[in-house]
């Protein structure tokens, strides 16, 4: 409960809303608790002294309770709306927004699917549960006081009735409100389930077709699919049977309201307005239950998704600013001092005591086998992770001085797989400078070599790139994701492994255009081939994650045994190194 009391809050805004929803949910409760009695009077005073005036007159009061009512009910509906809307959407855009500054280790720890989860079906939960709070709640416990204290004030003599069918309902409400809060945090983790599944399936899907393994996966999805049908069900069925037992307990309530009156309207000890005021009092502590029930299990529902939500909101990022980030620009040189890191702090450091320096508007290449570390080195300068060990530096100021807007406001990022969003080729490209002009955009276009296929596109800058850039060829993708970081124009430039999907032809192109328009910027050019990084002022050669050569391309063909490895594989598979 102390989850769901931490998000309060978020109601405070909306506090005018919250208090009216309730004062009119009162006013309407009020008016249903009058109408039995009205209906007494009228079957004691006016229906059995044939006093047609009498009647009338309570008609009419019958009436106008009923407006008042709903004029309440109404009124009551739409401040509860609007308060569990936008208490909702205010605690999702703070997921969202906390979400979006979580490290990569940050959102391994909660995982994909639960992170969907909890800004969709769990922030939903918590919306119905207000919403019911504000409404039903309150109805719930005035209607149910209310029509005790006015059946002991008007038929003491049936009083007793209560004091056996009340305690059996609580107890009952109390025992299924318990359990339903066990099963429904099992139905939200087997939520959890099929949506990581969903999202894994849909984002490799053309892998799936291309290894024929569609009945497979459909198999796996069947699985999570029946175990949240299989919770689904347990849960529905459990609850289920609150409904049968109180209606159970209340016609017995019924019954005996009924044969305890018979033998009093005969000794006329009792009226028979006053049974059937009884009944419908009864039968309004029953509805006051029930409702008050069926809030206490959307709340015993929510609380789950609360803590849930609370987890992720209290999770603190690996990444963060210093107590007085520096806001300076960034000129462009870079060092690496010891740098040691690892993914999973129990398993081999990916990076071990990496040292170098790349001097402002350098470009160095960096070069090695699958999992040498190359991709890593270049992720830790915009402190997408920080080193486990050593130290980078920025101009000689330590990465982490730095404000993280300013640091990675001037960094250049193409990383090794090209994503985009499913906006036009221009929101895309300007997604690296949203203040770029036309002729930034077209200059950015050109020096990847993307303008020369942009161009041909109906809509050209507008052509809309659909959600996973699945209308593009994987080239197309990887030279749109190297504008988007040229038209930054920034003082650090990382492409890492970006022309892979490039031909050779469009990739001396880009080259060029990297020599010629950003030649006061640092270039990390991280490749598998030689061709892309045999220009570089220095190159690394990673092995195991540790520096095995270093040097240029002339240097490292005379002296690293690695390099001249590397050069001649790619010689022997047709490679070409020349000019």
């Amino acid at each position: 409960m102390q989850a769901v009391l931490s998000l309060k809050k978020y109601i405070k805004p909306y506090m005018v809303f919250a208090i009216i929803a309730p004062l009119m949910m009162v006013l309407e409760v009020g008016m249903d608790l009058v109408q039995p009695t009205i209906m007494q009077h009228i079957i004691d005073y006016g229906i059995a002294q044939d006093n047609t005036s009498y009647i009338i007159k309570m008609f009419g009061l019958t009436v106008l309770c009923a407006f008042l009512g709903l004029l309440g009910g109404a009124v009551c509906s739409i401040y509860a709306s609007k308060t569990a809307v936008n208490f909702a959407a205010d605690i999702r855009q703070d997921l969202y927004e906390t979400i979006t500054y979580f490290s990569n280790s940050n959102k391994d720890h909660f995982t994909l699917g639960k992170l969907i989860t909890n800004i969709t079906s769990d922030v939903e939960m918590l919306q119905r549960a207000l919403t019911m709070l504000l409404k039903v709640f309150v109805r719930g416990p005035l209607t149910f006081l209310g029509a005790i204290v006015i059946v002991f004030l008007t038929a003491r003599e049936l009083f007793p009735i209560l004091l056996v069918v009340v305690p059996i309902l609580a107890f009952s409400i109390y025992f299924f409100t318990k359990i339903s809060g066990k099963l429904f945090l099992k139905v939200q983790e087997a939520v959890d389930a099929v949506n990581t599944r969903v999202q894994e399936n849909l984002a490799g899907i053309r892998v799936i077709k291309a290894y024929n393994r569609k009945d497979h996966q459909i198999d796996q999805f069947r699985s999570v699919n029946e175990k949240l049908m299989k919770r689904n069900i347990t849960a529905d069925q459990i609850i289920g049977i609150l409904m049968p037992l109180t209606a159970f307990v209340v016609n017995m309530g019924i019954i005996a309201a009924l044969w305890m009156g018979a033998f009093k309207v005969e000794n006329e000890s009792i009226e028979v307005g006053v049974i059937i005021a009884f009944i419908n009092y009864l039968m309004m502590i029953m509805g006051g239950l029930m409702s008050s029930s069926n809030v206490l299990m959307q709340i015993a529902r929510a609380v789950p998704s609360a803590k849930r939500i609370v987890a992720v909101l209290e999770e603190k990022p690996e990444i963060t600013n210093s107590e007085s980030p520096v806001k300076s620009s960034i000129k462009g040189t870079v060092e690496f001092e010891n740098v040691h890191f690892a993914y999973n702090k129990q398993n081999e450091a990916v990076l071990k005591n990496i040292s170098f320096k790349v001097n402002s508007g350098e470009t160095i290449g960096i070069i090695g086998m699958t999992g040498s570390g190359k991709s890593t080195i270049v992720n830790l300068i915009p402190r997408m992770y920080d080193t486990d060990q050593g130290l980078i530096k920025i101009d000689g100021r330590p990465i982490y001085q730095y404000d993280l807007e300013t640091l990675r406001g001037e960094i250049g990022f193409a990383p090794q797989k090209a994503t985009l969003f499913s906006r036009t080729i221009e929101e895309n490209v300007k997604y690296g400078n949203d203040e770029a002009t036309t002729e930034d955009l077209i200059e950015a276009l050109e020096s990847s070599c993307a303008y020369e296929f942009v161009e041909k596109l109906d809509e050209q800058e507008q052509y809309l790139i659909t959600q996973g850039a699945t209308n593009l060829s994987g080239g197309q993708k990887q030279r749109l994701a190297m504008a988007r970081a040229f038209i930054r124009k920034p003082a650090i430039l990382i492409l890492d492994d970006t022309t892979s999907a490039v031909d050779s032809i469009s990739e001396k192109r880009i080259q060029r255009a990297i020599t010629e328009n950003f030649k006061e910027s640092t270039k990390f050019i991280v490749s598998s081939k030689i061709s892309s990084i045999r220009h570089a002022d220095q190159i690394l050669v990673l092995e195991d994650g540790c520096i095995v050569g270093q040097g240029t391309h002339e240097e490292l063909l005379e002296t690293n045994t690695t390099y001249q490895d590397i050069v001649s594989t790619q010689l022997v598979r047709g490679g070409t190194l020349h000019e």
